[in-house]
Formats: C-alpha cells, structure tokens, sequence
C-alpha cells in the first residue's frame, strides 16, 4: 500500500476524543481508549487525578497544566490538572485546533450516573461539554464501583453503541447518558432507550470527631426512588440487567412553567 493510500484511510477514519473523570491512569479509560482504537484515530485528554462529582466545574483564576503522556499506545494523549469539562475545553479548542472530533466519548466511570447522579457526574459533563460545542457525546458508566471492576462483559456493548452513533448521528445539544450493569452470573439483556428517573439522594450528615477531637461532618444517605415501578426509566432498565441509554440536554429550561410564570406580576 503506498504512503498516498495509506493517507487516504486514515483520513476517512473518524477523529474520536477520549475524557473522563476517574483519571488517566484508571482501568475504565484504558478500556474505552483500547476499544475506539479499533474504530478511529483516538485522542486522549483527561484529568490526571480522580474528579468524580466536580459536575460541570470549570477551572478559573487558576491555571491548567497539560502534559503529554505515555500511558497508551499509539495514541496522541494529554493529563490536565482540570476537570473532566476543562479537557473537553483544552482538547477543542487547544490540542486539536481547528480539527473537529467526530465524537466524543467519556469514562468508562467505575459507578453508576443514572438518574439525578447525571447533574453530579463529571464523566457526563465531559459528554454535556462537548455537546455544548456542537460535538456528538456519550458517556459511559459501569454500575461498579470497585476500582478494579470488570469491563469485558460490556465491551462489545460499548462498541455497538458508539458505532451506532458514528453511523446514525447523535441529535444536536444532545450526548447520550449510558450506564451499564455490574458483571454478574446472568448476561445482560439488551440496550433500553428510556428515561432518566425521578429519584434522589436522601442525604443525612454524621457528626463524627478526627483523631485529634476535632468535629467533622461525613454526609451518607439513602438513594429514593419515586419511579421504581416505571419500566421506561433508566433505573428500571438497569434492575432488571439491561443497558441503560438516557439522550440529555444541557438546556435546563423548564418549558412547562414558561407560560405560568409569564402571568406573574413584578
């Protein structure tokens, strides 16, 4: 094959960037930069230490470090000191220039961002981010929150569903919120398009006292869900061992109460 052709196929291969929030050098990123691999030219751009819960955080007033790495192979690859939304940012705008993704893909998170937990996740800000920038985005999260989960149960899932979305478009505004199940003795059942479900973190404070006396507050709770029972949500879909796809929307709009509120007196 001559260098022209081999040219050639590499340029028809799509552009796919790689983010997270558990930090460069966890198992799920790994994972999920092996498989794109397989389908695209991959760059990598992650936090180079765990960012879970940071949301869409934004670094200002501080500034972003950003090395080049050697972490993978064969992949041009970036540790930022920011959050999972500053890589997206820094791999737009800075690392690729004026090369646009085809996608971008986020996590593979070792725990669950189904339901309210999406609005927490710094692995689907990452995916929210660059739908922001105009960019198709899916996040992935393992319902495993064990460092050293299993993901071969999920991979060839993963690539099914990243390939349906280079081949079919992804909506625009919109990244697609996908969480997957724990690795059990049952196969998963499929993929369900659904929902996110109504439910919330119940949260209660323990006071609790360090080594030296000193008192500090240590919050846990109980996660509530009110739609247990309703088959079409993404909560739903995982207790009963399927993958759950959740397409989200960074316009936070509350349409319904548009016209309510337009009666109002000021």
């Amino acid at each position: 094959m001559s260098d022209q052709t081999d040219l050639q196929t590499q340029s028809k291969k799509p552009l796919i960037l790689v983010t997270n929030d558990d930090g460069i050098t966890s198992l799920g990123i790994r994972t999920l930069v092996e498989l794109m691999k397989t389908l695209g030219e991959v760059v990598v751009v992650a936090p180079n230490s765990p960012q879970s819960g940071m949301g869409h955080a934004i670094t200002i007033g501080e500034p972003l470090r950003l090395y080049s790495t050697e972490i993978f192979q064969d992949v041009d690859e970036y540790e930022c000191s920011g959050t999972p939304a500053d890589c997206v940012k820094l791999a737009k705008h800075y690392v690729l220039k004026d090369r646009a993704p085809d996608l971008v893909v986020s996590g593979i998170n070792h725990g669950s961002n189904s339901s309210i937990s999406v609005l927490y996740s710094g692995t689907m800000s990452a995916a929210i981010e660059a739908a922001i920038e105009g960019i198709p985005a899916i996040g992935f999260s393992l319902c495993d929150f064990r460092e050293k989960a299993g993901f071969d149960h999920v991979k060839e899932l993963v690539l099914s569903i990243v390939q349906s979305a280079l081949k079919n478009g992804i909506p625009k505004g919109v990244a697609l919120n996908v969480n997957l199940p724990a690795e059990s003795e049952q196969p998963i059942r499929g993929i369900k398009i659904c929902r996110q479900a109504n439910a919330k973190w119940q949260e209660k404070f323990d006071y609790r006292k360090d080594p030296y006396g000193r008192g500090y507050l240590w919050m846990a709770g109980d996660f509530v869900n009110y739609d247990h029972d309703k088959e079409d949500t993404d909560e739903w879909a995982l207790s009963q061992n399927y993958v759950s796809v959740v397409p989200c929307q960074y316009d936070l709009t509350a349409y319904q109460a548009l016209e309510s509120i337009t009666h109002w007196e000021f």
